[in-house]
């Protein structure tokens, strides 16, 4: 009998030993700050936009070897959250062989039927769609050009409509007139598929506020975005048009100078973006001997963000 009292109050004890550490172990394993309300309500993300140069070696603006630079490429985009890259077209396997985003869109090929338009995320990627121009002009004809849409998560319940464009190239007067219906095209996208979104559209607009016959300025006001460049670097303050306008070469850009290759934003009523840094990428993207990578330079852009219930 004695024996079997000890038994009973060794269970006892037992029992109230393993109930105290279940509740520490489900206090362990789900902690309280993973679904407090500050994890999930702001952050910070990194962005870039980065005309690779993935037309065949020959053809190709870009001086240096096209598979080795842009397999170096795809490495070194590694520290930004989400990258919009254009003219990825013939070496993706490269591009990707030695990227570590675990989010990235299949290629859809070489040209030319290829758009050379791929996206790659640290965050997940829930949506993703790719839509071809109706207006083009000249060799921007050869290949389907277009824009992308992805729906990109940045936490639980917070998600976000990044854009990729590459627009109809060249100042003559036939491309421009295709360039503005390509951003009429995505305006009226936006505002058909993006109603009341946080949206990030960036790429190669292969247009400027300073020349003549763009629609940079209808564009905005149309979709109520903002230019990261404009409102962080210039405080507002737009480029006048210049009646004469000549693009600059596009590796002698800095951050003082306008792009072709841009990254705009827009808030919505929960979601707030705030800039805190804008850089054209000059030394980033070098080889060995500081020579570019491509023959554009990349941007890139970090954003505050909040939720705001």
């Amino acid at each position: 009998m004695t024996i079997l009292f000890i038994l009973a109050g060794v269970i006892i004890v037992l029992l109230f030993l393993f109930k105290n550490l279940k509740g520490k172990l489900i206090s362990v394993a789900i902690p309280q700050e993973d679904s407090s309300s500050e994890h999930f309500l702001q952050g910070k993300i990194s962005l870039l936009t980065y005309n690779i140069a993935g037309l065949p070696q020959g053809i190709s603006a870009a001086k240096l070897p096209r598979k080795l630079s842009i397999a170096e490429i795809g490495e070194k985009i590694e520290p930004f959250d989400i990258v919009n890259v254009q003219e990825d077209f013939n070496y993706n396997t490269a591009f990707y062989s030695k990227n570590l985003h675990p989010y990235r869109t299949d290629t859809k090929g070489k040209i030319p039927v290829g758009d050379g338009l791929n996206t790659l995320s640290k965050y997940p990627i829930i949506e993703y769609r790719r839509i071809p121009w109706r207006h083009c002009s000249g060799p921007d004809c050869w290949t389907v050009k277009g824009f992308t849409f992805a729906q990109i998560q940045l936490a639980h319940q917070v998600t976000i409509d990044v854009y990729n464009i590459h627009a109809n190239s060249s100042d003559v007067a036939r491309a421009a007139r295709a360039r503005r219906e390509n951003f009429r095209q995505l305006a009226n996208y936006i505002n058909e598929h993006s109603v009341d979104r946080p949206i990030i559209v960036m790429g190669d607009f292969n247009a400027h506020y300073a020349y003549k016959r763009d629609n940079l300025h209808e564009f905005l006001l149309t979709t109520g975005l903002s230019d990261g460049w404009v409102q962080y670097l210039r405080k507002g303050v737009f480029p006048e048009v210049i009646p004469k306008f000549i693009a600059q070469h596009m590796l002698s850009l800095n951050n003082e100078t306008e792009s072709l290759d841009k990254i705009f934003f827009r808030s919505s009523k929960n979601l707030k973006f705030q800039p805190v840094d804008y850089q054209v990428e000059i030394q980033h993207f070098t080889n060995d001997e500081d020579q570019a990578l491509s023959d554009h330079l990349a941007v890139s852009m970090k954003l505050d963000w909040t939720w705001e219930d």
